[in-house]
């Protein structure tokens, strides 16, 4: 559930940016959404600092590996102080080659916005793994939910 953060539309439109760059394989992309300074935290704890390093990162990632595709649901956008907010979403990914989500590859997303000169930019966007201690049925039932978003 959102708590109606005022700019809610405008975080959400910055999380799906971040998505459809990962998806396109774009560094340019994904780091265009980040602060100068903004992190980015991937699934295995990997951290990248920088909104130029993560971009540089991102086209090496890119370039060597064939990545998932991302498929997210926002969960909620809330306020934190004037100019900051938190968004939290779920997300699954779709091997290369691959037509059906990859339960182990399901993820909690927590995206720490800030607002500067009018933009919404990341300043953290963290990756975790979404497991629920082995509980197959919350599994299986997130996994029915971001395919239903597909």
């Amino acid at each position: 559930m959102s708590a109606g953060h005022p700019q809610d539309t405008q975080i959400r439109a910055l999380y799906a940016r971040f998505l459809a760059g990962w998806n396109q394989r774009s560094g340019v992309t994904v780091s265009s959404v980040f602060a100068d300074d903004g992190d980015l935290i991937d699934l295995d704890g990997t951290m990248r600092s920088g909104r130029l390093t993560i971009a540089a990162e991102m086209r090496r990632l890119f370039a060597e590996h064939a990545t998932p595709s991302f498929v997210g649901i926002v969960r909620s956008v809330r306020p934190l102080a004037d100019g900051v907010a938190v968004l939290h979403a779920v997300a699954g990914m779709v091997p290369p080659g691959a037509d059906e989500l990859d339960p182990a590859l399901h993820t909690a997303h927590t995206l720490v916005a800030v607002e500067d000169a009018g933009r919404w930019k990341i300043a953290v966007l963290q990756s975790t793994p979404a497991r629920y201690g082995g509980r197959a049925d919350a599994v299986a039932a997130l996994t029915a939910e971001l395919q239903a978003a597909r």
